[in-house]
């Protein structure tokens, strides 16, 4: 139980500072433990939104988009207008010098998640090389 308590805190931590979030761990150990956090509003709660998306882990169906939409909505609960939503916007990542990638159009974004999902649902290759397959075309 310590262990698995640990393991949650590490890996919400990452998962976050892979995306720009600064708290630390013992940080991010205080939130779930409830304790009060001296932080950026939005920092505190994406790390309140991480522990409910993980609470979910058991419920959820990794082959269903609806609920990978639920488990956006609650990840991204209070931190955006469209949680839970298929983006309505175009989005790239810039670096210094520019665009690196362009996302595709945002109104091709939910037949090109069905597709990637029944792809998921219906390979044969092993489900380790399905899901390596699934995150990078996912990003």
């Amino acid at each position: 139980m310590k262990l698995r308590k640990a393991n949650r805190i590490r890996t919400i931590h990452s998962s976050l500072a892979i995306e720009g979030n600064t708290l630390s761990e013992d940080e991010v150990k205080d939130i779930i433990e409830g304790k009060t956090v001296i932080a950026p509003l939005r920092q505190i709660q994406e790390v309140k939104n991480a522990i409910k998306t993980y609470e979910l882990y058991s419920s959820l169906n990794p082959f269903s988009v609806d609920d990978l939409l639920k488990a956006h909505g609650t990840m991204m609960m209070a931190l955006t207008d469209d949680a839970g939503r298929f983006r309505h916007g175009g989005v790239g990542v810039f670096s210094e010098k520019g665009l690196v990638h362009m996302a595709p159009p945002a109104n091709r974004v939910p037949e090109l998640i069905i597709n990637l999902f029944e792809w998921l649902k219906e390979a044969k290759d092993h489900l380790l090389i399905r899901s390596c397959v699934f995150h990078y075309e996912f990003d």
